[in-house]
């Protein structure tokens, strides 16, 4: 015959194993915010955020960064088209740079040193 303790041992880790399963399905959020004042005067703000969840919620939630940098990756076709516009911008000062520095040249008359 087990012992009450054996008994209430094993009735105690169903439960938890229980709640571990319900928890990682459904997932839990914790959140929280940390200010640091002085004289009405914010020093510090630490924004705390945790998400404990299955790999797969997870994922259902669109939080899969062990598969790639999920705000570099949605942050990336804006910077492709910022960066497209920048290196045209580059591409014309180059040209205009190029034509400033070649027209003494092209007048015949040499540079002053």
């Amino acid at each position: 015959m087990p012992s009450p303790q054996s008994m209430t041992h094993s009735v105690e880790s169903t439960n938890l194993a229980d709640l571990l399963e319900r928890i990682l399905d459904k997932g839990v959020v914790i959140a929280g915010d940390i200010s640091i004042k002085l004289v009405e005067v914010e020093l510090l703000t630490i924004q705390l955020r945790l998400v404990i969840c299955s790999v797969d919620k997870a994922r259902e939630l669109g939080l899969d960064w062990w598969n790639h940098n999920g705000r570099q990756d949605r942050l990336a076709p804006a910077h492709a088209a910022t960066l497209e516009a920048m290196d045209g911008r580059l591409g014309r000062i180059e040209q205009a740079l190029a034509a400033v520095v070649a027209a003494p040249f092209q007048s015949g008359s040499t540079p002053h040193e």
